[in-house]
């Protein structure tokens, strides 16, 4: 098994952090006793700008959730065409190459999925097989390459198409000034990102999917996700993710060692860059130096965390470096239930 390629699409709406800042403080003006905390909160993300689907003077225009899903999808389907289209053009495929279609978000509800819609658009095959999924945030980058890895090796001949579509701007509460929602407005940005996985017994090149691992903590329910109300999506995020994040050596290990391997042989770490404490906490825990998530850190200060996309797109900036032959990598996420998702890699 292996991942192919990765294609990835952002909106053309770029603004700095300093401009979004701005823009809440007017909409949340009144709602703080000290205006100079919503510029910490949101500075402390280590942002430095994010794509929006759409321009930020359309977001007034959004008033209900209605509005808002609708962008979803009109928005979501330009985004997560121009990512597939791409990860098929780096794989060297076509649409008709597909036989599964595994499609993440966690930001807007279709149905017809977005997958679905995307098949006309597309050209892709009649009996393309497809699993929408929707829950899985943060970690859905990660789980999705586990889920089509798992499908690929009990169909070695067959092709999947992992798809993540996350516009996380449209979730915006403007009605909840809590820190919750803060530090989620200054974090989370929009983007889409394709990865093709490949079974044994088709002629891909890229790095093999050796082994996949699950971890899901009893009672954690409450540490991150949604609570869906007439308005939408409201942010729950409690400040236990980076506690929860500090304690994943023990699964590292366990994971790296039935492979054979130890944490000292990884070469390459693609890590969902959840939140600078998130990011640190992974560093205590895995005993790294900054610069092994240099590039989890680099992808933060760009565009944000794009929920579910950022590992795919991390995954292809790490595709897109030379790696000697043999080189190891771990993919790893964390996300809502409270749960973890591990892909050990080689090159």
């Amino acid at each position: 098994m292996r991942i192919a390629s990765v294609g990835t699409a952002l909106p053309q709406n770029f603004y700095g952090q300093g401009e979004l800042i701005d823009a809440l403080a007017k909409l949340w003006s009144g709602r703080f006793h000290n205006p100079r905390r919503l510029e910490q909160i949101q500075q402390n993300t280590l942002v430095g700008g994010r794509h929006l689907a759409l321009p930020i003077e359309a977001y007034a225009s959004l008033t209900s959730f209605g509005a808002a899903n609708d962008a979803f999808i009109r928005c979501g389907l330009e985004l997560g065409e121009r990512a597939i289209r791409e990860a098929l053009s780096r794989a060297q495929l076509t649409p008709r190459d597909v036989d599964h279609v595994f499609a993440l978000s966690v930001t807007g509800i279709a149905a017809p999925s977005l997958d679905a819609r995307l098949v006309n658009r597309l050209g892709l095959r009649s009996d393309v097989k497809r699993t929408p999924i929707f829950g899985l945030g943060c970690v859905g980058g990660a789980a999705g390459i586990a889920r089509a890895a798992d499908y690929v090796r009990a169909f070695p001949r067959e092709t999947a198409l992992v798809l993540s579509v996350e516009l996380c701007s449209l979730t915006l509460q403007r009605g909840d000034a809590s820190i919750a929602n803060v530090i989620a407005s200054g974090l989370f940005g929009d983007g889409a990102a394709a990865a093709i996985v490949r079974g044994a017994e088709t002629s891909a090149a890229g790095p093999r999917v050796l082994a996949t691992h699950s971890v899901f903590y009893p009672n954690t329910e409450h540490v991150m996700g949604w609570e869906v109300g007439d308005g939408g999506f409201r942010v729950v995020l409690s400040a236990d993710v980076p506690e929860m994040a500090a304690g994943l050596r023990p699964d590292v290990d366990k994971f790296l060692a039935e492979s054979g391997h130890a944490l000292a042989n990884v070469g390459v770490f693609v890590c969902h860059p959840g939140g600078p404490r998130v990011l640190e906490a992974v560093e205590g825990a895995l005993s790294l130096p900054r610069s092994a998530l240099a590039a989890s850190w680099d992808h933060l200060a760009r565009v944000g965390n794009l929920s579910s996309a950022s590992a795919l797109f991390l995954l292809g900036d790490a595709l897109a470096q030379p790696h000697a032959t043999g080189t190891l990598g771990l993919l790893l996420a964390m996300g809502p239930g409270f749960c973890s998702e591990l892909v050990l890699l080689q090159w």
